[in-house]
């Protein structure tokens, strides 16, 4: 099958990312319509399946915002007891890119990259659906060494939902809300939400963090979504896969 073609719509440019599903398990099969969220200045595309990213726009904090782009709710940081494995979920562990997290039994994996962005990872359930997590994964410099290095928690949250907001715009283009931020054990937590004018809200959680691959710094942007639509029975399924995301 070939792959899935993510085409990026970023706030500077346009690259592509080409995202290849892993192969289903037994009985179960491929999601040809699972959507990913693309955010642009004119408010929240999602007639094609995307993933957005924002480059780099010059200064130290807007460097964050090479990350995708995606809708999601805000679980709490987990305690130790509550990063065991939940019923019916089951382990991604990535050695290479050093990362773990636990998703639904039944979801599927893609993997794919693209111009700025090292790797991009995708999991999402077999139906079609709007709602998924994602991760990116892009290079820093040498003096990016932690998030701190970028400002504080809540400056970056307000400087990204301040390039997200249009409702300003006539006629109103996407609303975006801040919800809550967070900074805890070398993450920043970034809770939101987007509403384009006639559509559903979505819910966005961002989890942020860096870590040193023994050659160059990287920044990992774990994003998850769900519209309102999908909130009973998919969110606390994204929940706990976003809360589960950990460094190796």
């Amino acid at each position: 099958m070939a792959p899935i073609s993510l085409n990026s719509h970023s706030f500077l440019s346009h690259p592509t990312f080409y995202l290849s599903s892993s192969p289903p398990r037994q009985g179960q099969k491929r999601n040809k319509n699972s959507s990913f969220i693309c955010c642009s200045n004119n408010g929240v595309d999602h007639q094609n399946p995307r993933v957005s990213i924002v480059e780099e726009c010059g200064t130290r904090r807007k460097l964050l915002f090479q990350a995708v782009c995606a809708t999601f709710a805000f679980p709490a940081v987990a305690s130790a007891a509550e990063t065991q494995l939940p019923e019916d979920f089951r382990v991604y562990t990535d050695d290479v890119n050093k990362f773990k997290i636990n998703i639904p039994q039944d979801w599927q994996v893609g993997n794919g990259s693209g111009d700025g962005v090292r790797s991009l990872t995708a999991f999402y359930p077999p139906e079609a659906s709007s709602s998924n997590v994602s991760l990116a994964i892009t290079s820093l410099g040498a003096d990016f060494t932690r998030l701190e290095s970028f400002g504080k928690v809540d400056a970056f949250a307000e400087t990204l939902i301040g390039g997200l907001d249009r409702s300003w715009q006539r006629p109103p283009g996407v609303a975006a809300k801040l919800i809550d931020t967070k900074a805890s054990n070398g993450f920043y937590y970034i809770e939101y939400t987007l509403k384009s004018p006639g559509e559903s809200r979505r819910h966005l959680f961002s989890v942020l963090g860096v870590a040193n691959n023994g050659t160059y710094n990287r920044l990992y942007t774990l994003t998850g979504q769900f519209v309102d639509e999908d909130e009973e029975k998919l969110g606390p399924k994204i929940k706990k896969a976003v809360s589960s995301f950990r460094l190796m």
